[in-house]
């Protein structure tokens, strides 16, 4: 007697590749999730209309035309009716290249047109459908970037036999003027970043474009899944960190701190973010962060601090820390130096002789020209304390363990040493014995787990350590035990501190 095998019939979308690391197609489930932040009733509405507008694989329609499908059964009974009026009068996608038209018209419309013989929907006499893609060019200015989206125009001035990558969306002032019609639900996954010209392989982020501009259409909830690298601001998005915290109308955000959570392969440093917009519902937002396999669950306000704090744990060890009247009123971000602290570029070769200078990690203590230095902060006399503007190089996924600071990564400059922008200076002492005491408290846990909930990304700059306390005193060396007993550090706190900061000997 043969027994039958349950035969495995994967979903085709789950299957596709992505087009790069800023271009990722949407796994059906992780469409899905979002989907459930939405209302019930959306789904038994038959006025409900619904875009798409950094359309790819077009798996956001297809898995709402199900939902709409099985929902308005009762008052359209007709299955092709019923299909008819969804996908002609609800559906509506901007493609973000030609080809992720044609698969996502394929995908949505079963059919390569949607006026095709085979297409599930028999009302369209247009080809394309409500999925349209229209071939726009970047206008660019006089620094060669591209007014709307800051695409630098070395990269992207091309001939018609390649995509611009000026999304339609982003160019026009008035996107209203796009469908001419209003939208209840704005839901997608737009493109992350665009080369911006600059050096090496710089890129500037264009997802809160999409964010901004999907608000200006000002429909009843949005919803888009991005980077989370927006927590702490950084390049170009500041002024979007400060907008998104302070919006009441974010009701969920939903944080994955390792990105291949929900897009298996994809490394996408700080991890990835989904959230749901209520354009008439504000308050305080449910906010959801999956740190590996365990979930943790808030309702908060998103501007309780400077930045966001992704993990709902952290909240109480940084009110802890920086309740206690002992510390210093400033914090560690005021005394960082920024990046250059004596004038001199990470490419500044060394000389033969002139005064002492640290470069790179592999360099060492070589010479740099008097006259090539400045010394704006006054701290040449002192005893400095170096660390690397990039101390986890090569790490993005931020649910594993981090080290930041160790011996074998951080210097102690001499009086009248100096530093290429190779080096933060992270503080600077009259004696030498204050420099060491200072550098053992970067190197406790906590200090380290502090500057973790401002960093996103490999780069830590002094803006990062926000959360830090500069402590009155440096007299004594510093350990964990020392802090927790100075800041009320319970166990619970503790081991969650202890499991996010990497166990380092001297060496790392």
């Amino acid at each position: 007697m043969l027994i039958e095998q349950e035969q495995y019939n994967p979903d085709v979308l789950s299957c596709i590749a992505n087009l790069s690391s800023d271009e990722v197609f949407t796994p059906p489930e992780v469409a899905n999730q979002m989907l459930d932040l939405l209302p019930d009733d959306l789904w038994r509405d038959k006025t409900a209309t619904f875009l798409d507008p950094g359309c790819k694989s077009g798996v956001f329609l297809r898995e709402i035309a199900k939902r709409l499908d099985a929902g308005l059964e009762p008052q359209i009974p007709d299955r092709q009716t019923r299909l008819n009026h969804i996908f002609k009068k609800q559906l509506f996608a901007i493609a973000i290249t030609e080809l992720t038209g044609l698969v996502a018209r394929r995908s949505v419309y079963c059919s390569k047109t949607a006026n095709g013989e085979y297409s599930v929907c028999d009302d369209f006499e247009d080809p394309d459908g409500n999925i349209r893609f229209e071939r726009i060019e970047h206008t660019w200015n006089s620094n060669g970037r591209c007014d709307y989206c800051g695409a630098s125009k070395e990269g992207y001035e091309r001939d018609e036999a390649l995509e611009t990558h000026a999304y339609e969306l982003l160019h026009t002032e008035n996107p209203a003027e796009i469908f001419n019609m209003k939208f209840d639900v704005i839901i997608g996954n737009p493109p992350y970043q665009l080369s911006d010209g600059g050096y090496g392989r710089s890129a500037s982020p264009i997802y809160h474009r999409f964010v901004q501009q999907a608000k200006k259409l000002k429909p009843k909830y949005l919803s888009m899944v991005i980077p989370a690298r927006w927590y702490s601001g950084g390049k170009g998005l500041n002024s979007f960190r400060e907008e998104m915290l302070g919006d009441a109308q974010i009701r969920t955000l939903v944080d994955h701190e390792n990105s291949a959570d929900i897009f298996p392969g994809v490394d996408i440093a700080g991890g990835i973010c989904y959230f749901l917009w209520c354009k008439d519902d504000p308050g305080k937002c449910d906010v959801i962060n999956f740190d590996k396999d365990e979930e943790v669950r808030q309702k908060r306000d998103l501007n309780e601090f400077p930045v966001f704090i992704r993990n709902s744990k952290a909240v109480s060890v940084i009110k802890k820390v920086n309740s206690f009247k002992e510390n210093n009123e400033k914090k560690l971000s005021y005394f960082v130096s920024s990046r250059k602290p004596f004038g001199l570029p990470t490419n500044y070769k060394p000389k033969k002789k002139g005064v002492p200078c640290w470069f790179t990690q592999k360099t060492g203590l070589q010479f740099a020209d008097p006259d090539d230095i400045t010394d704006k902060n006054k701290i040449a006399d002192r005893w400095k304390v170096l660390i690397p503007p990039a101390p986890i190089a090569g790490q993005t996924d931020f649910s594993k363990p981090v080290t930041f600071y160790y011996r074998g990564n951080t210097r102690i400059a001499k009086p009248g040493e100096y530093c290429s922008e190779s080096w933060l200076v992270a503080g600077s002492f009259k004696t030498k014995t204050e420099a060491l005491n200072f550098r053992s408290y970067l190197f406790t846990k906590i200090v380290r787990f502090l500057l973790l909930q401002t960093v996103v990304s490999q780069h830590v700059t002094r803006e990062k350590f926000i959360f830090v306390p500069y402590l009155s005193s440096y007299k004594t060396p510093f350990t964990d035990d020392v802090l927790r007993k100075r800041w009320g550090i319970n166990d619970e706190e503790w081991s969650f501190i202890d499991s996010k900061i990497r166990n380092v000997d001297e060496n790392g």
